[in-house]
């Protein structure tokens, strides 16, 4: 059977979508065993302040969300894809569309959890309110290439050390968490790391920056797969962009048992239909 895989962010016109990737781990689940609304809804927020920001390069605060409306839950262990798109700018004020997908790892099944639409409006001095104006909006984006995983966040302060940089460790788990998705989509199977074989920082990242986390398998074994991952910050005013760190995941691909089990390419991770 052939497996449709909607790339992150589709369709492929219009400005270019932010995607926001967690895995629904038991801590952020409610009794029920599914993702916390509360914690959906936090990451859709999240996603949208990110996706307004990149749009107009100035302080941005929540005006209000509508139409948020849960029709299906995210279990523990699947994928879950924040996605966010400016759809419409006025003078000081944007509207972003999210949308929350929700993945299972060995199915490729995907589903949307929900859709919300996010007010966002620029939170300026009285000398520039009365000037500015948001750029208007792209009419055409970069895809992403077929096996690549781009995910986007923003730090906050609980993420910085005492010198108000990005602490290594989150760095790391945000980078990991990257090579965990690539991996597993490759697969279809859970997979689970073995070990870190170079991993270089290059620049601090500030608390308030903007970081993507770029993914791909460049190699595979017989039961393993060594991902690539990139990490890229972005000052969130004025868009400067650099490299921060760089690194090499081994990951297996294991059953239910943690026992390790062959790598078979389910064509989504080659780039094959």
């Amino acid at each position: 059977m052939k497996r449709e895989f909607m790339s992150e962010g589709e369709p492929a016109g219009g400005p270019a979508p932010t995607t926001l990737i967690d895995i629904v781990f038991p801590g952020a689940t409610n009794h029920h065993g599914t993702l916390f609304g509360g914690a959906g809804l936090s990451a859709m927020d999240r996603v949208a302040f990110i996706a307004a920001t990149k749009q107009g390069r100035v302080p941005f605060v929540t005006a209000s969300c509508e139409r948020v409306e849960f029709k299906k839950p995210a279990h523990v262990g699947e994928i879950v894809s924040f996605v966010a798109t400016p759809i419409w700018a006025g003078r000081r004020s944007l509207t972003v569309e999210v949308e929350m997908l929700a993945e299972a790892i060995s199915t490729c099944e995907r589903h949307r959890c929900t859709r919300g639409v996010f007010h966002i409006v620029a939170s300026l001095d009285p000398p520039l309110r009365e000037t500015w104006s948001l750029p208007p909006l792209a009419t055409t984006h970069d895809v992403p290439p077929p096996g690549e995983v781009r995910m986007a966040d923003i730090v906050f302060a609980d993420q910085a050390n005492s010198s108000g940089m990005m602490f290594g460790g989150d760095a790391i788990a945000f980078m990991t968490k990257a090579a965990f998705v690539a991996a597993s989509r490759l697969c279809r199977t859970l997979a689970v790391l073995a070990s870190s074989e170079r991993l270089d920082f290059h620049h601090p990242i500030r608390v308030g920056s903007i970081v993507e986390a770029v993914a791909r398998v460049v190699s595979t074994g017989r039961t393993s797969m060594t991902v690539e991952v990139e990490l890229w910050s972005e000052a969130l005013l004025s868009g400067e962009r650099c490299q921060t760190a760089k690194g090499l995941f081994v990951l297996v691909a294991v059953d239910e048992n943690q026992r390790p089990v062959p790598v078979i390419p389910d064509g989504f991770g080659t780039g094959a239909s």
